[in-house]
């Protein structure tokens, strides 16, 4: 069979796509992705043929950061976060013709589209343009439940989830109506979400269910539709798996501080913080730059620095792990069963 993957997203967002990608590769299926330019690579190198998918990352990723800084520290400031959102979106608005075109021509002759949680819409047009199934892989609780707002009273959070569907899809109406102009669909008449649903699209819930014990519950009708399957990871090696591994065994069980794909505003004044705060505490840090410059910074006894690893085979020896709150990671640090501090930097990881 022929599966067509389109992901769009941080690494964290695409890993879980790829996974799937390479068992389905390693089952003996044709498979194809389209993952962000800056991601090809990563993509390829699992097995699966990839192209690129929407703007460049990193041109994305910094205002991301600028927009949700700003909104924790100055979400009144109403005019100043309009500005920064459209920094934000502007990158997407450019090229939603060609993110259309690319997965067109990617679908055509497949059996089944399957898409990540950022682009869906996108992806179930060209589902319903060329009539094949399309399954979707949610990070988190995406459709509307009792669950997602828990200080809310059930029915209330999910009208209000209900009701930022509706808005959402109010906001987004021209530029879905590009793409299906483009596929020569007509007109839609409610938000992608309600019609994914309403056409038995696989919705598979890529978290781990412990995090919403009542979900399942709420969700009986569609158990066979919106399975829970748990993170998805591939569990891949880094540069610097056995330098950590003999750097961890030469001393105490050292603290992990991660930041993800995100670059920091100041890697200098960020790290100089953890050495303070673990000298005062005689603690050893491991930290993972990923995203983020530390290249300049001078080495420390008790404090490394490498630029990837693998979190899986690290956290179980780590006395803590502190880190922004993204998927691969909270995952991670949930099964490693040692403590952990999310400092999060959007409302996804603060979920």
């Amino acid at each position: 069979m022929k599966f067509v993957l389109a992901s769009y997203g941080t690494r964290g967002d695409i890993e879980p796509c790829v996974a799937v990608g390479r068992e389905l590769l390693r089952r003996g299926h044709d498979v194809h992705m389209a993952v962000p330019p800056d991601l090809v690579g990563f993509a390829e190198a699992a097995g699966p043929t990839a192209v690129p998918y929407g703007p460049d990352l990193q041109a994305v990723l910094d205002a991301h950061r600028d927009f949700w800084t700003h909104f924790f520290r100055n979400f009144w400031k109403i005019q100043d976060l309009i500005k920064l959102r459209r920094e934000v979106v502007e990158p997407f608005h450019q090229c939603w013709k060609d993110i259309i075109a690319t997965l067109t021509s990617l679908a055509e002759g497949a059996d089944l589209l399957f898409t990540g949680v950022n682009f869906e819409d996108a992806a179930g047009n060209v589902a319903e343009y060329y009539n094949i199934p399309l399954a979707t892989l949610h990070l988190f609780p995406l459709r509307a439940n009792g669950q997602f707002i828990p200080f809310l009273p059930a029915p209330v959070g999910r009208s209000v989830m209900k009701a930022s569907e509706w808005v959402a899809w109010r906001n987004a109406k021209k530029v879905e109506g590009i793409q299906r102009g483009e596929l020569a669909l007509p007109k839609a008449t409610s938000p992608s979400p309600w019609r994914l649903t309403e056409r038995g699209c696989l919705e598979i819930q890529a978290y781990d269910e412990v995090c919403f014990p009542r979900l399942t519950g709420e969700w009986a009708d569609w158990s066979v539709q919106r399975p829970f399957v748990g993170a998805l990871t591939m569990d891949l090696p880094g540069d610097s798996d056995d330098e950590v591994t003999s750097w961890i065994a030469a001393g105490t069980p050292p603290i992990f501080f991660g930041f993800g794909s995100l670059p920091m505003e100041s890697g200098n004044e960020t790290l100089a913080m953890i050495s303070s705060a673990c000298a005062q505490l005689g603690e050893r840090a491991l930290v993972c730059a990923a995203g983020t410059d530390f290249s300049d910074l001078p080495d420390s006894e008790n404090v490394k620095v490498v630029g990837a690893m693998n979190y899986s085979a690290a956290f179980p020896f780590c006395r803590a792990v502190v880190h922004h709150g993204g998927l691969g990671t909270t995952a991670a640090g949930l099964r490693a069963g040692v403590p952990t501090l999310i400092l999060s930097t959007d409302l996804d990881q603060t979920l």
